[in-house]
C-alpha cells in the first residue's frame, strides 16, 4: 500500500491516522502508517509537550504528525466570558430541564468541564504549534480550512507537509490556492465535523480539482477494500478517524462508550449540531434527539452550542447516563463490533488491500492466481 506521498514520508502504507490518543499514535506509526495526534484538548503547553515526548520515545524512529484546530476566520478582542454572555437564558434552562429528566448529577467540586472553546481559539493553537515545532513532526493538517500563511511558511521552513480538510472540491481549491500540500477529501460519512458529500463522489472530484496535489481519502474507510478503492479514485492514502476509537490502545476512560461503539450500526450515526453548533457526525442519542427535536429550542452557533453544553456534556461522561452517552464517529462504527490491537487493524487492513487488489486483476486478466 504505496504511493508518491507515502514513500516521500517514509512510509510502510498509505495509511494516515488522526487520534487523541497518544498511545494510539505510535501505534500506528510503529504499524507502518503515520500516527497523527490530535491536539485541540491540549490547552496548556506542557501537556502537549509531555504526550509529544512520549510519542518521541515510543514510535521507533518513525514518522508521525500532528493535527491542530485553527478556525479560518478570527474573531479579535473577544474573550470566553464574552461569548458566553450571548447564550439565552432559555437554552440554559433547556440543559439544566434535560439533565434532570434523566437524573444526571452535578459536579463535584475541582471537576473539570472536558471541553472548552479555548481549544478552538487561534491563540491556542499558535501555542500548540510552538511546541510542536521543536519536534520532529511530519505532517501538519489543520481541521477547519487552510492554516494562516505565516504558519505555512514555518512548517515548509522545517520541511513539515501541511493538511488541510475539504467537504467539497470548492473548499480543496482554496486550499491549493493557500499553499497547502495534501488534501484531505472528507466525505459525509465521516465522524465529527463533515460536509454533505459523499466519499465515492467527493474524492475523484477532490482529486481531479487539486491535480497534481496529493489527495487523502476520509469518510467511511475501514476495510483494506475500501483503502484500495480510494486509490482506485486517485486518492494517494487514506485518513482513517473512528476506527481506532476501539483499539486497544485507546483510552475512552468511558466502558459504556466502548460497548455502546461495539453495539452501534451503520446507521446508529446522526449528523447533529448538538455539541458543538455544527454539524458533526456522532453516535445517535437521546441526548442528539432532544436538540435536533423540532419542539425545542434548537442549537446554537458555533462556538455558543459548545460552550452552553460542555459541563452537560462532562456530566453524562462522568456519570456513563447511557441513554445521553456518545461520542463523534463515523458510519464506519458498523464495522468496529470487536476490540483489536491496532496492529491486528493494519494487519486486516494489509490483507483486505490485497485481496482486493488481486480481485481486481483476476477482473482484468492480468493475475496468475487461480
Amino acid at each position: 500500500m504505496q504511493t508518491e506521498l507515502s514513500k516521500q514520508l517514509g512510509l510502510e502504507h498509505a495509511i494516515f491516522g488522526f487520534t487523541p490518543f497518544p498511545a494510539v499514535a505510535a501505534a500506528i506509526s510503529r504499524a507502518g502508517g503515520l500516527g497523527v495526534l490530535g491536539a485541540v484538548r491540549y490547552t496548556a503547553p506542557d501537556d502537549l509537550k509531555r504526550d509529544l515526548d512520549w510519542i518521541e520515545a515510543n514510535v521507533g524512529g518513525r514518522p508521525y504528525g500532528l493535527d491542530v484546530v485553527m478556525p479560518a476566520k478570527k474573531v479579535e478582542g473577544v474573550s470566553e466570558a464574552d461569548v458566553e454572555a450571548m447564550i439565552p437564558e432559555g437554552h440554559r434552562q433547556f440543559v439544566t430541564d434535560t439533565l434532570a429528566k434523566y437524573g444526571v448529577p452535578g459536579l463535584a467540586e475541582g471537576d473539570a468541564v472536558g471541553w472548552r472553546i479555548t481549544g478552538w481559539m487561534e491563540q491556542v493553537a499558535r501555542t500548540q504549534l510552538d511546541v510542536a515545532f521543536d519536534y520532529p513532526i511530519r505532517l501538519l493538517a489543520n481541521a477547519l480550512g487552510s492554516p494562516p500563511d505565516d504558519v505555512v511558511g514555518r512548517a515548509h521552513q522545517r520541511g513539515v507537509l501541511v493538511a488541510a480538510l475539504a467537504g467539497s472540491a470548492r473548499h480543496a481549491r482554496k486550499h491549493a490556492e493557500a499553499g497547502i500540500d495534501v488534501v484531505v477529501a472528507q466525505g459525509y460519512e465521516a465522524g465529527g465535523h463533515t460536509g454533505e458529500i459523499a466519499s465515492m463522489v467527493l474524492t475523484p472530484e477532490v482529486v481531479d480539482a487539486v491535480d497534481p496535489l496529493p489527495v487523502l481519502a476520509a469518510g467511511g474507510i475501514g476495510s483494506g477494500q475500501q483503502v484500495a478503492a480510494a486509490l482506485s479514485l486517485g486518492a494517494q492514502g487514506v485518513w482513517l478517524g473512528s476506527l481506532w476509537l476501539t483499539v486497544t490502545e485507546a483510552d475512552l476512560h468511558s466502558p459504556a462508550v466502548t460497548r455502546k461503539l461495539l453495539a452501534a450500526g451503520s446507521g446508529d450515526t446522526v449528523r447533529s449540531r448538538a455539541l458543538t453548533g455544527k454539524p458533526a457526525r456522532q453516535l445517535r442519542t437521546e441526548w442528539t434527539d432532544a436538540w435536533d427535536d423540532p419542539h425545542g429550542p434548537g442549537t446554537l452557533p458555533m462556538p455558543l452550542q459548545g460552550l452552553l453544553v460542555a459541563e452537560a456534556v462532562s456530566r453524562i461522561q462522568k456519570y456513563e447516563v447511557e441513554p445521553l452517552l456518545g461520542t463523534p464517529v463515523g458510519q464506519i462504527v458498523g464495522r468496529m463490533n470487536s476490540e483489536r490491537s491496532v496492529q491486528a487493524v493494519f494487519d486486516d487492513l494489509t490483507r483486505g488491500f490485497e485481496q482486493a487488489v488481486d480481485r481486481v486483476n483476476r477482473i482484468a486478466g492480468r493475475s496468475d492466481r487461480p
